[in-house]
């Protein structure tokens, strides 16, 4: 491994981490997250699907990052989970819910990051 592949191992590593974290608390109805749904109007019975994005989401980052021949494919899951987490803030916005904008902000950074890291390497 280079110099210049660490950062995307890491950062990608992270993000999927992350995704299967929050899909875990997703598809086990964690407190947090069925309360913080109901506030920003996501029904109940997206969340088995937002958490399959979110695992699709990771499982094509790693895919993408420990074989070279599906890179693409970890491009498109970077992408995907940049338009998951737009989505996610979009709802945020609507609902006027900004005190925890963090959260899923974090998620979009993280996502940008492996996209862009994916992209330029």
């Amino acid at each position: 491994m280079t110099a210049t592949q660490i950062p995307l191992f890491v950062v990608t590593l992270l993000t999927a981490a992350f995704n299967v974290g929050i899909a875990v608390a997703d598809l086990t109805g964690a407190r947090f997250v069925l309360a913080n749904s109901a506030e920003v109007g996501v029904p109940r019975s997206w969340l088995p699907w937002l958490a399959t994005l979110k695992l699709a989401g990771a499982a094509g980052l790693l895919l993408g990052l420990f074989d070279a021949a599906l890179r693409p494919l970890g491009v498109a899951a970077a992408c995907g989970l940049v338009l998951l987490y737009l989505g996610a803030l979009t709802f945020h916005l609507r609902a006027h819910v900004l005190y925890n904008l963090a959260f899923p902000g974090f998620y979009l950074a993280t996502a940008v990051a492996s996209l862009a890291l994916t992209v330029s390497s």
